[in-house]
């Protein structure tokens, strides 16, 4: 399907009031205050079993605590579902027998069977424990569920609940081999080699009794001493099972320990947060086919992976040598001593490390699905395992020179039992596969979009999924036959965050925004070009009320790509007069984030801050720069192992545009943003002085050896392997290229970003004598604010660096 630009649709999209004036500039106490006065967001909706009602939640005004409430489709009246009414609702995640009779929840932990034909509940536990892992038998016959690590199954027809699983990191005490004195004891003794004798006698027929008599619970079966189990998967035939493990005692790294000044006790207290990158490497996993009824277990081997003893970071390794080299260093022992050997950080390994992200077995229990993915991040697996077999089948492998993607690991079973479907970025676009177990992969979708959370029909017709097909910053659910054919739009709102099919799948419940109309609730029918209706509005009546200035979202020519920076631009009603205007850059966070949407952004605040800086006459633009998310792998990998770079680039490209189009004054330039957005903050002042006159960095990346290792070793590797990466990344390296005012802010308590990265830069800048820089600490506050003194305060030093610096 063709793309269709959608200009022509964002003046009707976004169609709001005439902007405010400045004789009604927003007042910042307002703009910071606690959101309540906004009206909160929809929530983990979900449908009603017999799908006449729908429910969601939303957050109580000055409370934590998040209120359930009913929709009922025929009349729409929504209220709040009291106490007393818990007993008899359905609870989300429901997983549903094969004929589909019969549904399955958890509700405060404890397991639920619905009949679907008479509406009847019955609880299945009370057990005090978490459930979790819910699933019908292949036969449909019982519910099978998790408590830890152990499975159990309740019979549908008898009501017994029994244990199916317990599979046990340890050694066997039966198997117990005697120590070097007790065979000595033996050996002298008769009377105690017969008593061990009978002993043994006695163990064996209680075992194989155990076996032939169903109404025994099972034997533990142990898995050995040197691992720790992760995870348990249960097949639907309870035939066999596969389980996760990792070697026991594995180094987690030290942990940094982080000081809490303000406390209730009075006192200094600290807390453990997480270990930099590098030095708690995760561990290696393995997995193991426990055959339930054979009572064997099996360790799956991982050499059948194709290119499992590859080295892709060789290159990376001799870069990084040659580097240490020129600059007079010693890059290994092995360099020093001149000979071969390297140490273990930096040795190519003999096989390559992998880690179970994701098991599904099919509805008749025979195989199972499993997604493995390299610790090296460059490679993910789809393979399938048989109940008898002694290796995994390899279906599909996703490789990337730079990093496979975090999201987009979703599969499932077509109904044949025999046929996966599955998401892949393969073509430089995430896309929906369907494979046959014995056949070859086909795309089911293609194009400059990306297709996310994929649901298939209840009548196994059709895969739904969440796309930016129309344009990249516009969202709706499509539907493609699992046999192939066109794509079809089924949604026509543009900005839709998550859905739910009905659960006789003629219906989608959808979640929802615009740009400053918070997560709503409507429902359509699950067919094209139907109309959606509408469900909630919790905005509050005051807010309603407002009247804003209308984000144009625009695409700024890109002096390093073919592809536009799709940006939300924030103008003036002057913007194309004569007047020079102050320009401020907005940098979103997590740099994988996509902030150029149709929807209500995650920075509702500062979308209202730019609202006021509009109104004083400056040009505000907020980029999707190199690596945010929903403009497929190109634009996410461009900063494998440079991040800052890139994205430096691209913000330069904004200034430039805003200057050549907008009559932006180039020499008024400032720029802000918080995490990911307050590094690149940090970049742009310490890179780029000539172009960036002031800034403001919020809980700031200053050096991302310090960071944690999920996030920061897929995109430069460790600081062990490929330091060049690092230097070339790390703001605090560039320190001594500020020229204009910096302002810090960051949480004293921030566990993600630790407080200690903005102390570290100070002393770097205290020690380079620069002189306009400023750092406001915030002794509550962790990495994402949550008080509104806090925001208010932060927002106003960054108001006057503005005022002060631009103006």
């Amino acid at each position: 399907m063709p793309r269709i630009p959608i200009f022509g649709l964002i003046g009707v999209a976004l169609a709001l009031a005439s902007p405010l004036s400045a004789a009604e500039l927003l007042p910042l106490e307002r703009i910071m205050a606690d959101p309540a006065w906004i009206g909160a967001p929809v929530e983990n909706s979900y449908w009603a079993l017999d799908g006449r009602s729908v429910f969601y939640r939303v957050k109580r005004d000055s409370s934590d605590l998040k209120d359930l409430h009913r929709v009922t489709l025929t009349d729409g009246v929504d209220r709040v579902v009291l106490a007393a009414e818990w007993v008899a609702i359905d609870s989300d995640g429901a997983v549903y027998d094969r004929g589909r009779t019969r549904a399955a929840f958890v509700r405060n932990g404890d397991v639920f069977v619905r009949t679907l034909s008479s509406g009847a509940l019955q609880q299945i536990t009370r057990s005090g424990e978490a459930e979790s892992g819910l699933q019908f038998s292949s036969d449909d016959r019982a519910v099978h569920y998790r408590r830890g690590a152990d499975w159990f199954s309740h019979d549908l027809a008898t009501g017994l609940d029994a244990p199916v699983a317990r599979v046990l990191a340890g050694k066997d005490p039966n198997e117990k081999k005697p120590s070097d004195i007790e065979q000595m004891q033996l050996r002298l003794f008769e009377t105690l080699r017969e008593d061990r004798a009978r002993r043994e006698a006695a163990r064996l027929e209680i075992r194989e009794l155990v076996r032939a008599d169903s109404t025994r619970a099972p034997d533990a079966i142990y898995l050995g001493e040197d691992v720790e189990i992760v995870s348990t998967a249960l097949s639907p035939s309870a035939r066999w099972m596969l389980v996760t493990t990792t070697p026991k005692g594995a180094d987690a790294g030290r942990v940094p320990k982080m000081p809490k000044y303000v406390t209730e006790s009075g006192y200094e207290e600290t807390e453990d947060v997480r270990a930099h990158v590098g030095r708690n490497t995760p561990t290696a996993q393995l997995l193991w086919r426990v055959d339930l009824e054979r009572r064997t277990v099996l360790r799956l081997p991982w050499n059948a992976l194709p290119g499992i003893n590859d080295d892709p970071l060789a290159a990376v390794r001799a870069e990084n040598e040659a580097a240490a080299r020129a600059r007079g260093e010693t890059a290994t022992p092995a360099a020093a001593a001149g000979g071969p050997a390297k140490p273990a950080a930096t040795a190519t390994p003999a096989e390559r490390a992998i880690r179970v992200i994701n098991t599904v077995f099919s509805g008749d229990g025979a195989e199972a699905a499993v997604v493995l993915r390299a610790m090296d991040e460059k490679d993910r697996w789809i393979v399938t395992v048989e109940r008898g077999a002694a290796k995994p089948t390899v279906q599909h492998r996703l490789s990337d020179p730079a990093w496979v993607n975090w999201s987009f690991n979703d599969l499932g079973w077509m109904q044949d039992d025999r046929t996966l479907w599955f998401l892949s970025e393969e073509s430089g676009y995430s896309h929906l596969h369907r494979k046959a177990l014995d056949g070859k992969s086909v795309a089911l979708t293609s194009g400059s979009f990306e297709m996310s959370g994929p649901v298939l029909s209840p009548d196994g017709k059709w895969l739904y999924a969440r796309g930016n097909v129309q344009a990249p910053y516009a969202y709706d659910v499509y539907r493609v036959p699992v046999l192939g054919g066109a794509i079809e739009r089924v949604t026509q709102l543009d900005a839709v965050e998550k859905f739910k099919l009905s659960p006789d799948g003629t219906s989608v419940l959808l979640e929802h925004s615009r740009p400053y109309v918070p997560m709503q609730l409507s429902v359509a029918p699950a067919a094209v070009g139907s109309a959606a209706r509408s469900l909630t509005d919790t905005r509050k009546p005051g807010y309603r009320a407002m009247t804003w200035i209308t984000p144009r979202i625009v695409p700024v020519p890109s002096s390093q790509a073919k592809a536009p920076i799709w940006s939300r631009l924030y103008a003036p009603a002057d913007g194309n007069g004569k007047a020079l205007h102050p320009i401020v850059i907005f940098v979103h966070g997590a740099g994988y984030l996509q902030n150029t949407t149709l929807g209500y952004p995650e920075y509702f605040r500062e979308q209202m801050f730019h609202n006021r800086l509009v109104q004083r006459g400056f040009l505000v633009l907020d980029m999707d720069y190199r690596a945010s998310k929903g403009y497929g792998r190109d634009w996410r990998t461009a900063i494998y192992r440079q991040m800052g770079t890139p994205e430096l680039l691209d913000l330069k490209d904004g200034v430039a545009w805003l200057v050549k189009e907008h009559h932006g004054d180039p020499a008024r330039v400032g720029i802000y943003g918080g995490s990911y957005g307050g590094f690149m903050t940090l970049m742009a002042l310490f890179r780029a002085p000539e172009v960036f006159r002031a800034g403001a960095a919020l809980r700031p990346v200053t050096d991302w050896t310090t960071y944690n290792h999920w996030y920061t070793s897929p995109i430069l590797n460790t600081p062990q392997v490929d330091d060049v990466a690092y230097r070339r990344s790390s703001p605090i390296e560039y320190a001594a290229g500020l020229r204009g005012s910096l302002l810090i802010c960051h949480g004293m308590i921030d566990d993600n970003v630790l407080f200690q990265d903005s102390v570290r830069l100070l002393q770097r800048l205290i020690e380079l004598h620069k002189d306009d820089i400023e750092l406001a600490p915030y002794p509550l506050e962790r990495h994402s604010f949550t008080h509104a003194d806090s925001w208010l305060d932060e927002f106003k030093r960054i108001d006057r660096l503005f005022e002060s610096r631009l103006r």
